[in-house]
């Protein structure tokens, strides 16, 4: 007799015999489900609407590594200073910027118009198309890429209203595949920095 077993008083041996052979019995009947090891999906096709009114899908860019961020146009703080970085940043890339071309999505199209969001990303830099859309084409784009937009009225009404949003920005390969997400306060020497080692 084991030592276990020993330590048991002889009223409780029995019972506990009986709970391990059930126990057994359940787990040949109904397995542990099994894990799976799919990876999470960052991105996806699209169709939006570019500031001269064409219409682009995520076709349109391939063969060129995306650097895409969410926001909008009448952000009053991050969305600014992150398109700044992304600007000085492909400034630093040099003729490697060639090979880039940063998006910036909004998650107002109510407000961000075509010609909104070109007059917007102009002021930055030219290169940084602005892309806009139907509610559904937005929502559908945010969701593959995990973005969010939420609407917080203000006291007014209307038109008064900020967006909650994500700050997360994406890079993706020339494929169209996720590589890498940088936080949206990394500084432009930060992002040129890792932009150059995957571009080169």
């Amino acid at each position: 007799m084991s030592r276990r077993h020993e330590l048991l008083a002889p009223g409780l041996r029995a019972p506990i015999s009986r709970f391990c052979i059930i126990f057994a019995a359940a787990l040949l009947i109904c397995p542990p489900v099994a894990r799976t090891d799919t990876p999470v999906t960052v991105g996806g096709s699209f169709m939006l609407t570019a500031p001269d009114g064409t219409t682009v899908t995520d076709e349109t860019y391939r063969g060129k590594w995306l650097l895409v961020f969410f926001g909008y146009t009448s952000c009053p703080d991050i969305c600014p200073t992150t398109l700044s970085s992304i600007a000085a940043a492909i400034e630093e890339l040099g003729p490697d910027a060639a090979k880039l071309q940063p998006l910036f999505i909004t998650v107002d199209p109510e407000r961000d118009t075509p010609e909104v969001m070109g007059s917007f990303t102009a002021a930055f830099d030219p290169r940084i198309v602005g892309l806009t859309g139907s509610p559904q084409q937005i929502a559908a784009v945010s969701k593959a890429y995990g973005a969010y937009g939420v609407a917080r009225q203000g006291e007014t009404g209307g038109d008064d209203y900020l967006m909650d949003h994500g700050t997360y920005i994406y890079i993706m390969n020339p494929q169209g595949q996720f590589v890498v997400g940088l936080d949206s306060d990394t500084p432009s020497s930060g992002i040129a920095a890792r932009l150059g080692e995957l571009v080169r």
